[in-house]
């Protein structure tokens, strides 16, 4: 029942995507909180006192498909009802935050049938419904900050930066340090992709005037959904528990244990959903990168990019042209802070390994189109990792093994001693900008090469790619794989 449950929502958002999202929103009637009703981002009908942003309308007030005439499937010819854009819409407004989601799974007990009691699915609060309605709006409007001030700067095709944003502030800030000393960086349209709504991080967003700049949000985040998939739903089954023991409690989810017995974990899940949906719309949606022939940057919140990164990569770009039409990814740099005076002007080329080559990621188009085409690989492989995902289908899906140009001597270095997979109590980003810093400063004579050498080069007829020695698990959920496999069709 929970499958065919999954469908139906599915299939509707696919059919009739403005209209769904749009009933993620309260009905007229619910009551607005006054600090948010009050801002000015929001214009209000005084009419019927309805909680929707100008332009975006609740599910029953869109006529049907039928109603009109029109097909209901995806690809009937009916006429699609469409929101409305807010032309007026320039900033992102300060709401208070949502509180943090407590995920911790009920206690394990097997004995207590959830089909014995009438489980009522919590009421969404309407910060919640409202922080929805917002994200679709934004996502829809996709406002650039500082366009005219620097379209004459930005050309066709140059670069896009796309920055996967959690909730770091203080290793967001030092990102946008690194960038704001970067040559150059006055050309690029730089993109934070949100999976939690923040004050706080929309300020440091709002601080960035040395480019354009377009904040898009994750619409299926735990922020967004905290008591239902995709975040937790009170019903799911707890981690630990086993299968014989979920089923016979009655979970929803029991069906579907990870490769290890374990149940997921929304906070591990949402990861590898936001990569994958950031995928898709920086290259499917964004209107600014419509006919965008150029590279795409991916790069995280705890990232620091040297000065030069930006000359680096065009010089890396002009290689690749003459000297490896078949590599597949160009990639800033690996782990490891190689010493500069020998290094600085160099590169390999070699098989993509996803604990080596998933920072500063840069891909065209082309690469992306390969990639789409083992979305169901991708979203069924019991991995919670985007990385270690992306290892398997190297070796499984792709048409070839990934090629990878990568920079010796790093121009992108991994600040984050804290997050998914750092558990430190304390935090010090000040302590790794100053071993960056001190890097930096002490090569600075070596950065900006005039030219690059390949000095190792993966033969012809080399071994291939590079399998994952391990699966790591928590993907094991259909829901999990159904939605990140609508993806695709969604934008």
């Amino acid at each position: 029942q929970q499958v065919l449950a999954t469908n139906r929502i599915l299939n509707c958002f696919l059919s009739r995507l403005p209209a769904c999202l749009s009933s993620c929103l309260p009905p007229p009637s619910t009551a607005v909180p006054l600090e948010i009703a009050n801002l000015p981002f929001f214009s209000f009908s005084t009419i019927n006192s309805s909680p929707f942003p100008r332009g975006v309308t609740a599910c029953h007030e869109i006529p049907s498909l039928q109603e009109e005439g029109g097909d209901t499937d995806a690809g009937g010819g009916g006429v699609q009802p469409q929101p409305q854009a807010t032309p007026a819409v320039s900033q992102i407004p300060n709401l208070p935050p949502i509180a943090p989601v407590n995920e911790t799974h009920p206690k394990n007990q097997p004995e207590k049938h959830l089909e014995e009691e009438e489980v009522v699915k919590p009421e969404v609060d309407n910060t919640t419904q409202v922080y929805r309605g917002i994200v679709f709006q934004l996502n829809f409007d996709q406002t650039v900050r500082h366009e005219e001030q620097f379209r004459a700067a930005r050309k066709k095709d140059d670069l896009v930066v796309v920055v996967q944003v959690h909730n770091r502030p203080d290793y967001l800030r030092l990102l946008v340090e690194s960038l704001r000393k970067a040559r150059g960086v006055e050309s690029i349209l730089l993109i934070f992709s949100h999976d939690f709504w923040s004050p706080e991080i929309n300020q440091v967003v709002a601080s960035v005037d040395f480019c354009q700049v377009l904040q898009i949000f994750f619409p299926f985040s735990i922020q967004l959904y905290p008591q239902e998939f995709p975040g937790h739903d009170p019903r799911d089954c707890p981690r630990d528990i086993s299968k014989i023991d979920a089923l016979k409690l009655g979970c929803i989810n029991a069906e579907y244990p990870d490769s290890f017995g374990h149940y997921r974990e929304a906070k591990f899940s949402q990861t590898k959903h936001h990569w994958w949906w950031k995928l898709h719309f920086v290259w499917d949606s964004v209107r600014a990168l419509k006919d965008h022939r150029g590279l795409v940057l991916l790069i995280e919140e705890d990232h620091f990019l040297s000065p030069d990164f930006l000359h680096f990569l065009k010089l890396m770009s002009i290689l690749k042209r003459e000297n490896c039409p078949d590599c597949d990814i160009l990639s800033l740099g690996s782990y490891g802070h190689i010493s500069y005076p020998s290094k600085a002007n160099k590169v390999e080329v070699k098989a993509w390994k996803s604990t080596e080559h998933n920072m500063g990621m840069a891909l065209s188009r082309e690469t992306y189109q390969k990639l789409i085409q083992c979305t169901n690989a991708f979203c069924t492989y019991d991995d919670y990792n985007w990385d270690w995902s992306l290892q398997h289908l190297t070796v499984t899906c792709l048409p070839s093994y990934w090629k990878v140009m990568v920079s010796e001597a790093p121009r992108v270095f991994h600040a984050g001693d804290c997050g998914m997979h750092h558990k430190k109590s304390v935090c010090m980003p000040s302590s790794q900008k100053t071993k960056i810093d001190t890097i930096l400063q002490s090569s600075s004579n070596q950065l900006f090469p005039k030219n690059l050498l390949i000095t190792k080069r993966l033969p012809a007829n080399g071994a291939g790619g590079v399998a994952p020695h391990v699966k790591n698990g928590g993907w094991g959920d259909i829901r999990d794989h159904e939605l990140c496999k609508s993806y695709p069709r969604l934008q």
